[in-house]
């Protein structure tokens, strides 16, 4: 037997069916679809959270005035929002990519036909969750542009909002794409709405999670959007503590758990 056909044998690659070594095939067949059918979604997930800054940071801001952020340090209400609006922005672009993702397993099976090839389960995963990371940076980009343009941008720790979005971003991804392999009809994508909305309501976005009853504020804090809404808000004011490490660590086994649990389930499903 050829080398080359060594390589393509399963059992000679390493994690042997699981990884074919050829995430890029993937990245790039999603970049392609997404250039050539999906750039209006694309433009509108971007402006939903600066219309949202637009109108609650400085419709309501002007009734609200100044607030206190992270640390007791007094922020405008527009700049006290406007992290929560890129970490809920991060959130909502990896939902948006599991709609697309629950097409491709369940409609066009997509995933059945790359699995048919030398790619395995964690090529797939993988190849999917960075584009929704590619997003996620593209989303925070343009909103840190708006941002400093708007004069929101305080603080050099600011910089750091960046990569948080994207980390929150590719964690929601893998979470979302591991559950999506659970779905079976469309109508069940209303799971998911049904629980990123009140994240996105009640994970101090609007307002200080002091202004909850002690026992609503233990709950809101095992949410995953509060850790990005907080580790976020703290870079935003430059107020950085140890619990951002909590944070990040969060967001690691988020996505180290989506990882693993939608690998499993496509080698489940396709490779019986």
């Amino acid at each position: 037997m050829s080398h080359l056909a060594v390589e393509l044998v399963p059992e000679h690659r390493a994690f042997g069916a699981l990884y074919g070594r050829n995430i890029k095939a993937v990245m790039q067949r999603s970049w392609m679809a997404t250039k050539n059918a999906t750039w209006v979604v694309i433009v509108s997930g971007f402006l939903e959270p600066v219309l949202y800054l637009a109108s609650m940071g400085y419709g309501l801001g002007a009734a609200i005035g100044t607030v206190e952020g992270p640390g007791g340090v007094p922020m405008s209400y527009a700049a006290y929002i406007a992290p929560a609006l890129l970490a809920t922005s991060a959130m909502n672009g990896a939902l948006y990519d599991s709609n697309n993702m629950f097409f491709k397993l369940n409609h066009s099976k997509l995933y059945r036909v790359m699995l048919y090839t030398s790619l395995g389960p964690l090529d797939v995963a993988i190849g999917e969750i960075i584009m929704a990371l590619l997003r996620g940076l593209l989303y925070a980009l343009g909103f840190m542009t708006v941002a400093a343009l708007a004069g929101l941008i305080t603080s050099p720790w600011a910089l750091l909002m960046i990569p948080g979005a994207v980390l929150i971003a590719f964690s929601f991804a893998a979470l979302f794409m591991g559950c999506i392999t659970f779905i079976k009809r469309f109508q069940q994508l209303d799971w998911i709405n049904m629980l990123t909305m009140p994240m996105f309501l009640f994970s101090a976005t609007f307002f200080p999670l002091s202004v909850y009853p002690a026992g609503v504020q233990a709950v809101i804090q095992a949410l995953p959007l509060w850790h990005g809404v907080d580790m976020l808000r703290q870079f935003a004011a430059g107020q950085v503590d140890s619990s951002v490490l909590v944070h990040i660590l969060y967001f690691v086994v988020m996505a180290l758990l989506g990882v693993t649990m939608a690998t499993g389930r496509l080698r489940k499903l396709f490779l019986k």
